[in-house]
Parts: C-alpha cells; structure tokens; sequence
C-alpha cells in the first residue's frame, strides 16, 4: 500500500495526462487541511533552487547607505554581507543580483553609466566594484550569484538628460521609443538584441558570475500603444503583428545566448517571464499572460535550448497560482522552473497575506518537483515578515540543498578529490586538506562540497549530511570532538558532482565497519529520556553543524519541546571540556 509520500512523489511528475491534472487539484485541496499534512508529504531535496532577488534599484534591498566616503563605502559593503549572511542562514543558495538596473549598473562599464543607488548621483564611480564584491561574498558564502539584468526598460523620460554621455538618450537615441513615462528599448529594432547582448557579454567575460538573469525581456504592459508602427512596417514583412513581436523577443534571447554561451558555455542563462504563460484548458489568464500580453513564447526558449531555466513571476495566489504552476512544468524539456512568489504580499502595507499562502505555495512547488522557488524580494525575507525566515530556516529550508545540475550544459563530472591529511588547529578543531580535482572545462573551475555523518561511509545522498557547500579552496575545518565521519566531493559549476572522499575524521566513530550507524533515539516530541551515564555531568545537544543549541545538567529527562524540526546529536560534557557522542534523534 503506498503511503501519501510515495503516491505523490511516484504520480504527480505523469505529463499531459488527464491523472496529472486531477491530482494537482487533490494536492491544492490538500494544502487547506493544514501544513503538517504538507510536511509529510514533502521530503527534504538535495538539489533545489532556492533564490532570492536582491534589488538594488533605488536601493530597495541594498543599499542604503550612499558612498561618499571610504567610511560610507565601508559601511556600504557592511549592509550587503549583513544581507547575505540573512540570506545564507534562511536556507538560500542562489542570489539573482541586480546589475543592470534601467539603463544604468552596478560595476565599471564601458557601455552603460553608474546607477544613482550607489553614490546619490549617475555616472559617479562609488570607488570600488560592487559586482566583484558581492560576487566574491556570495561565493565565500556558498551561494551562487547570477547577474540580474532589467533587459527592455530604459528610464523615465524626465531624467533622460540626467545621465550623462553614456546614457542610452545620447549614445543610441534611434532605438528608443516613449511608452506611459518611460523609454524604452525596441525589441524590433535588429540592434537592440546586439545592444542587450553586449551588456550580458561584458558582465560575463569579466566577472565570474554563475549566470545570467534576464528580466523584463518583453514588451511593456499595454503594449497595444506601444509606438512600434514604424518599426513594424520596416520589418515585420507580413507576419502577423503579434507573432512579428513574439519572434523579435525571441530574437533577442537567442542572441544573447549566443553571446554568453561564446564566452564561458557554463554560464546559467535564465528569465522571469510573466507568471501565467497562457490560458489553459480549465483556467483563464484573466488577459495577462505572457504568451499573448507580452509576447514572452518562455516555453519555446525552454525547448529550444535558449533558457536554461526559469523563475516565472507568480505572485498570485488560489486558481491564480496553482493551474499555471502545474502549467509551466509541462512541456519544459527537463528544464528548471522555480516559480517567483510574491512574499512582499505578506507586508500589511501591500496584501497582508497569512504566511500559510506562501507556505502552502511552497509545499506544492516542492511536491511537483518543478525545479526549486525564488523569491521576491530579499528586505521582505530578511525582515522575517510573518515570520517567514523562521519558516524557511527551521522547517521547510532545515537542512542546505545543492543548486540542481544542468547537464545539457555539460555532465561529465570533476575528478574526485584524493589523498586528504588532518593537521589539528588546537584542542578541538583540525583542519582536513586534500589533492585539488580537475575538471573537463579548464576555465570553469571546481569547488567542494562537504558531508558529515557518525555513519561509514558517510551517504552523501542524504541532505542532512550536507554541511559545506561550494567551498573554493581544498580544505575545511571542523570539530573533531563531534564524532562525524566526513566525506568530500568536487563539484563543477554545471553542477555535476564527483564521487566521494571518504575521509572519515571523527572522534570515536571513524574505525566504524562499513554500514554501521547510529540508530535514532526515541522521544515524545516533548522529551528526550537520557540513558545511565554515572560519569556524565552535563548533557549538550548540538545540530550537525555542531552549534550548541541546548546544554544542562545530566538529569532522566531533557525538554526539547521549543526544538525546531531537524535532526540533533547528544554528547555528554564533562570537566576539562572532555565530550563523549550518546547518539542522535530526529524532530
């Protein structure tokens, strides 16, 4: 008999089938009962996207303090390694960073002028590079970054002359068209796909990003007006006008693939198009999709090679949401699809949702096992509205997950790492270093994964085991006294994996036999009985990380009821700081 995990998980990938869509609304009407019954139903992945835009237009996330001074600067960079430190903890592994915002970005351009975010005014050098800083932070980090560039829209029309030589007023003035207050690019003009191109090959060729993310690659909202006629009757031979539109945005993504995947054919190369793409057979779009009103064929991009994967804005909610999420995950080609939730919803200044439509909405993405999600934007994760960091970071983001591979990009993966040594830093630490791997694609580079578990060999299939991601450098430290077996993996950045390095390492359990564990310790939920130990004289629990979370004196019984979900080990402590493992148990 299947259990309720197993009926989901084995039926609801099914496509096109009348049994897909029947159980899609079984499992939307299963969300109103309750998110513990969604928790069973949803195992913890591995692999997950797990994004956030991080806006800086306006400085809307970041940032918010302009840089005057080398004392401004610095505190300038202190606001965005806050921030990723907040994002890091909350469970997120990919960063979508603002870079192009409208007309204007973020790092020394040849093309393009600096944003006014930075320092207070256009075209003014904030004396450093924030895109190689907050790159080089998010990869200490562990995350990925992907270069976020706002690809049609240009600027109001009342700052035009405001920014300067470079603006795209003075330097291509014949590809911009005026529609409700802004200019914007014209996708029927040939060179505006040669333009946008440019902008994503120079952020590629000089900057190690993981990849590109194009947003607005569209035609603007109420595009019936928009002033495109000429353009139209110069180019549109014959077609059909909605379909001359469809081909050109079409054009410029190709183009721009090209232009990217010329320079590193690694880089991830992804969109958010509009969150409906069309009606489908059951539910309208309500005229805003973006097939039809924006003329975004996202799918084809998907089928076609040009996208590699998506992060459609589906800031809805009930039949809003739910049909055209299925929708999206059919007919992807295996490509990834995160769906963009709309958490800024939850602020009492915009919608003042409940948390439990974002929860449910994530309970459901995970279960159709489209891909990942994204979300929209960070201040609003960061702020822990409604309590939604607690969410991610304790129960639906517990353990750390992998950005999923792309094999179509390339799957061969790097060598396996070899030949580790431990050197001990002190008393409780050491310091494990092994033989740097190499990969098929010379420029791409390798990083590390690491797992940790009292089981040998350690499962490196397991997401609670993860506890190092996308390390740069050959080596990590750790805390011997926690009796972990560790186990290391090279990782390129298609994210294929390597075998594993068994490298043990723990402190009583690395002489284990081949399958042996730990079993689980049995509790209520409430408390956790602790077996006779004469010579202990405190208990500590730790999670796998080995952060403290809970000490006391050795007693019958430990409270563990204020416990967030998530598995836990139990050591003695004794004097002289002298620890002993007693086992783990699972909340």
């Amino acid at each position: 008999m299947f259990s309720r995990r197993q009926f989901i998980c084995n039926f609801v990938p099914v496509k096109h089938s009348t049994l897909f869509h029947t159980l899609v609304f079984l499992l939307f009407a299963l969300c109103a009962r309750g998110q513990a019954l969604w928790d069973t139903l949803t195992p913890y992945p591995k692999e997950e996207l797990r994004a956030v835009w991080l806006t800086t237009l306006g400085g809307l996330d970041w940032p918010k303090t302009k840089t005057i001074s080398t004392a401004s600067r610095e505190r300038q960079q202190r606001e965005l390694c806050d921030l990723l430190d907040q994002l890091k903890s909350s469970g997120i592994n990919t960063i979508l960073f603002q870079t192009r915002i409208r007309g204007s970005v973020i790092y020394p351009s040849s093309i393009e002028p600096w944003d006014i975010a930075l320092t207070g005014q256009y075209g003014q050098d904030p004396g450093y590079d924030p895109l190689a800083f907050a790159i080089r932070e998010a990869h200490l980090r562990g995350m990925e970054l992907h270069a976020w560039v706002v690809s049609v829209p240009a600027f109001k029309t009342d700052i035009a002359r405001k920014m300067g030589p470079k603006s795209l007023f003075a330097t291509h003035p014949k590809l911009l068209r005026k529609h409700s207050g802004m200019y914007y690019l014209d996708p029927g003009e040939p060179a505006t796909a040669e333009y946008i191109a440019s902008i994503c090959a120079e952020i590629a060729g000089n900057y190690d990003v993981d990849g590109i993310h194009l947003d607005y690659i569209r035609y603007p909202e109420q595009a019936s007006s928009f002033p495109d006629g000429s353009t139209y009757s110069r180019y549109g031979k014959g077609q059909a006008k909605a379909d001359w539109r469809r081909s050109n945005v079409t054009h410029i993504v190709e183009v721009t693939r090209q232009a990217i995947r010329s320079l590193k054919p690694w880089l991830k190369v992804s969109c958010s198009p509009v969150g409906k793409y069309r009606d489908t057979r059951r539910y309208s779009s309500r005229g805003w999709n973006a097939y039809d009103a924006v003329y975004q064929d996202a799918k084809a991009w998907l089928r076609l090679g040009y996208m590699d994967m998506l992060f459609p804005m589906m800031y809805f909610t009930g039949d809003h949401f739910y049909p055209f999420l299925l929708d999206w995950g059919e007919g992807n080609g295996d490509r990834l699809v995160a769906p963009g939730l709309g958490i800024y919803f939850l602020s009492p200044k915009e919608k003042d949702w409940d948390l439990s439509v974002i929860t449910r909405e994530l309970q459901c993405s995970r279960s159709v096992r489209l891909g990942g999600q994204a979300f929209f934007r960070a201040s609003f994760l960061t702020d822990n509205v409604k309590g939604l960091r607690d969410y991610l970071s304790q129960s639906f983001y517990a353990f750390p997950a992998l950005v999923p591979s792309c094999p179509w990009l390339d799957s061969e993966p790097p060598t396996a790492p070899a030949s580790c040594s431990r050197a001990d830093v002190d008393s409780q630490m050491t310091e494990l270093t092994w033989q740097s791997s190499t990969d098929n694609l010379p420029e791409g580079g390798v990083r590390y994964n690491v797992y940790a578990s009292p089981s040998w060999p350690v499962d490196v299939s397991r997401a609670e085991n993860l506890v190092a991601t996308y390390l740069s450098e050959p080596h990590y430290s750790y805390n011997r006294l926690l009796g972990l077996n560790l186990a290391i993996t090279a990782i390129d950045r298609c994210g294929n994996e390597s075998e594993a390095l068994q490298a043990g390492g723990g402190y009583s359990f690395a002489s284990q036999s081949e399958g042996q564990s730990l079993h689980y310790m049995p509790h209520d939920g409430q408390s956790l009985s602790l077996p006779p130990m004469p010579e202990a004289e405190y208990y500590m629990v730790t999670d796998l990380i080995g952060r403290t979370i809970l000490t006391g004196k050795w007693a019958e019984h430990v409270d563990i009821s204020s416990l967030p979900r998530g598995i836990y080990r139990l050591r003695t402590l004794q004097k002289r700081g002298v620890s002993r493992p007693v086992g783990e148990f699972r909340k």
